[in-house]
């Protein structure tokens, strides 16, 4: 059935998972952000997910020498999605779940930005259009709709703190295309995890060994292996594999289902249901992802 499938229409499913995995990472990393520095939780994060992708090089494609040729170009994208997870966690100490998963969905507006920036991509009026009620359905939510907040520009910390992140985690995207040359995604995926975990270390290495593993709560234990498998390794070479088949707006429109997934994921772990006036700025970037999709 998958073979069956056009090139754009795989990125597009491989897109879609990858808006569920990521979801599960706001839920679960609010209950394991007090506990671990994100420094040291990013670094055993990459680490395990790092195994677990050079383990899927190898038994698919192999890793070819070639692979390694111009090693800056892992530096460049294992520092950006470093950058963007150790933000992440950072935010999520003082952000709550869905609040912050409507950060995330103003990448799409940065990666187009980007994505002309690096790879001369033009939005057409549809997208641009798209792109905007997006933003003003994030900002809905990221206000708590409340128009006085939204008015006085009263954002979270924590907020603020993950939006930098979102940043590293737009310019990402276009990268990719842009400094792939010919590996597989599992492969090029590899050379990014070894890159970001050299540079994690070298950040984060005093607060690995601060770090009472012994001690930390079960949740952060499930937290850890979560984000390491599903939303590390597996969204990884979705994104890479997606990237490299959709224009960098249309990869990251599907960050717009992210606050939909994590109302789900809120409702399943912890019975949660947001305000009716949130849902409101959900439905707009729901509305934002149809009309960035639409051919």
């Amino acid at each position: 059935m998958l073979d069956d499938l056009s090139q754009s229409a795989r990125g597009h499913l491989a897109m879609l998972a990858f808006s569920a995995l990521v979801a599960g990472s706001f839920s679960l990393g609010v209950l394991a952000a007090p506990h671990i520095d994100p420094g040291a939780l990013s670094v055993v994060r990459f680490v395990l997910a790092g195994v677990l992708v050079g383990a899927a090089a190898r038994a698919t494609t192999g890793i070819p020498k070639s692979a390694f040729a111009a090693p800056w170009r892992y530096l460049v994208l294992g520092g950006l999605l470093a950058s963007y997870f150790v933000l992440m966690f950072e935010g999520l100490k003082s952000a709550p779940p869905v609040s912050a998963a409507a950060v995330f969905t103003l990448t799409p507006l940065m990666a187009a930005g980007f994505g002309w920036l690096t790879l001369r991509q033009r939005l057409t009026g549809r997208m641009a259009l798209a792109l905007a009620i997006g933003a003003a359905g994030a900002l809905w939510v990221i206000f708590r709709a409340d128009l006085g907040a939204l008015v006085a520009f009263e954002i979270g910390r924590g907020e603020a703190i993950y939006f930098l992140g979102c940043v590293a985690h737009a310019a990402y995207a276009p990268l990719v295309r842009r400094l792939n040359r010919g590996e597989p995604a599992v492969v090029f995926t590899f050379g990014m995890m070894l890159a970001g975990t050299f540079l994690l270390a070298l950040y984060a290495w005093p607060a690995v060994l601060a770090t009472d593993w012994a001690a930390l709560p079960g949740n952060v234990w499930i937290t850890l292996v979560y984000v390491a498998v599903a939303a590390s390794a597996l969204t990884f070479v979705l994104l890479q594999y997606a990237s490299l088949r959709l224009p960098a707006a249309k990869v990251m429109a599907y960050t717009y289902l992210v606050p939909s997934w994590v109302i789900l994921w809120e409702i399943a772990l912890h019975g949660a249901v947001p305000p009716g006036l949130v849902l409101v700025g959900l439905a707009l970037t729901v509305l934002a992802l149809g009309l960035l999709l639409k051919e």
